[in-house]
């Protein structure tokens, strides 16, 4: 491959694109390493996003959090939603879009060395495939820690980044074990209303919505969340609300407030008790966790 730097940098990233968040491992990769770990981020499309590419320096590895779109992948058309994963190689034809009235919220890897290949298909999404997955929340968990991590500058920043990243191709190749079967329609219904809810977490607001949003009875979301999940679809909501708090909050600073708002929380003091039931501590410490946080 050629160093990343005889090319134009303005290629790698799109502008159409708000709140992003990047990292750079390792833009100029050796030939001899199977596989690196070079570029990757959190994208929040514009209504306009539109991305039409005959070639790329490296691999990668797409992600959709949110959002609904279109994928025309080395000539085959996919729907992009919630819990799609799909990966290119670098002379594949790729066009992505975005529903306007509905933007995704995505992440993307930048791959390279000689093993890439082979091990996106071992993990069941080789390059030209897209797949839905079913541990959507697993996956976005190792997701985010790799953003977090690759954001740092810490000497064995490639190193932990290498570990997550394998982990995440883990939970991959472990969603397929977690695909419903024609004869679980339960499961496969379960499956749906937690993608809802981590699509959604901020417009949710109660067992009622979630079910409304599914379009199926709040009894019968209640008893596939205690059988597959152990905990009510509201507890496994409420987390997820007090994560996107936590994440805004570290990011973000601002008030607690308007944290609880951003979640859907009338009343902060009714928010500051759920997010230290959740975390175990108080809004106002994550400050502390802020980039040139006291």
């Amino acid at each position: 491959m050629e160093k990343i730097d005889r090319r134009d940098p303005s290629r790698l990233l799109s502008r159409q694109v708000s709140g992003a968040r990047y990292f750079f491992l390792n833009l100029a990769p050796s030939r001899r390493e199977p596989l690196t770990l070079a570029i990757g981020g959190r994208e929040h499309c514009n209504p306009d996003y539109a991305v039409r590419r005959r070639e790329f320096p490296f691999y990668v590895l797409e992600y959709v959090l949110s959002g609904q779109g279109t994928l025309r992948l080395d000539g085959r058309r996919h729907a992009l939603r919630p819990g799609v994963v799909f990966a290119s190689a670098p002379t594949m034809a790729c066009e992505i879009e975005t529903d306007p009235g509905d933007p995704m919220v995505k992440y993307f890897l930048g791959l390279a060395g000689s093993g890439v290949a082979a091990r996106l298909r071992r993990c069941g999404v080789a390059p030209g495939r897209a797949r839905q997955l079913a541990a959507h929340a697993e996956v976005t968990s190792v997701l985010e820690d790799l953003v977090r991590e690759g954001q740092r500058s810490g000497a064995l920043a490639r190193r932990i980044c290498a570990t997550l990243f394998e982990l995440l191709l883990l939970k991959i190749e472990d969603s397929a074990t977690l695909a419903p079967h024609a004869s679980e329609p339960a499961r496969e219904a379960f499956l749906r209303c937690k993608a809802l809810i981590d699509a959604d977490a901020l417009r949710l607001n109660s067992l009622e919505e979630i079910a409304a949003a599914a379009g199926v009875e709040a009894s019968s979301v209640c008893r596939w969340f205690r059988r597959y999940q152990g905990s009510s679809p509201y507890q496994y909501l409420l987390r997820r609300k007090m994560n996107l708090a936590a994440e805004y909050l570290v990011e973000q600073g601002g008030l607690v407030k308007e944290a609880a708002q951003r979640v859907g929380f009338a009343d902060p003091y009714h928010f500051s008790r759920a997010f230290k039931a959740v975390h175990g501590v108080a809004p106002l410490a994550l400050l502390h966790y802020r980039p040139g946080g006291k």
